[in-house]
């Protein structure tokens, strides 16, 4: 079984430790953080370093990669670029929960993460380092790029889009055919009838954009 590491100690790499236990695919070695002591124990794991030590704990431990432990989705390519410059030859893997239900000819790059009791239904996309939080729904021919995040219990009609870095969060619904531009965030328990554009923050039965956006500004 290969071994991997997780980079960042969060709830959300709390939920990566049981996902990938379940799933029973690699082996968790441990975990880095520049905010824990060496030996400090995550749900059984150790705290192996921080980021820069990768190239050094990857040699060690024979680690083909892992993934990263952080649910803002902005955060979470910083952290993956940072990696990456440390060490290029570091593999992202992907995690799927075995309580899934992934429909045919789906597709799920790597670094993304499915959790308890998703359902992808057939033809969708999913790009790298994206979240299906738990119970979420992703319904026929619909896409999500590189980075972005279903919030627990969204759900999606067909031909959906959510662009790079957007996020929707807990519990909003978008209707069939729904495009929701790059690094834009719907707000929870919404109604999507119609397009979101970039950059936007939008929420409400029906949705209704609120005000602009930056990159990376929070939004956990």
């Amino acid at each position: 079984m290969d071994k991997i590491i997780i980079a960042g100690i969060s709830g959300h790499s709390k939920v990566l430790i049981d996902i990938i236990e379940n799933e029973n695919k690699y082996e968790i070695v441990g975990l880095t953080d520049k905010f824990y002591s060496e030996g400090t124990k995550v749900l059984g794991y150790p705290v192996l370093g921080r980021d820069e030590d990768i190239p050094k704990i990857v040699k060690s431990y024979s680690i083909i990669g892992g993934l990263v432990g952080a649910g803002d989705n902005w955060l979470r390519y910083n952290i993956s670029m940072k990696i990456q410059k440390i060490d290029a030859n570091f593999k992202f893997v992907k995690t799927v929960h075995p309580s899934a239900q992934i429909g045919k000819n789906v597709k799920i790059e790597d670094g993304t993460v499915v959790m308890a009791g998703v359902c992808v239904n057939p033809c969708s996309s999913i790009g790298r380092f994206c979240i299906l939080n738990t119970n979420s729904t992703l319904d026929h021919d619909s896409v999500m790029d590189d980075f972005s995040s279903l919030a627990p219990r969204v759900s999606t009609g067909g031909n959906c889009k959510v662009g790079s870095y957007s996020a929707i969060s807990i519990g909003a619904v978008l209707s069939h055919g729904i495009y929701v531009g790059e690094h834009s965030i719907v707000g929870a328990g919404s109604t999507v009838l119609s397009n979101i554009e970039s950059f936007s923050v939008a929420y409400g039965t029906p949705t209704k954009v609120i005000r602009e956006r930056k990159k990376g500004d929070k939004y956990l």
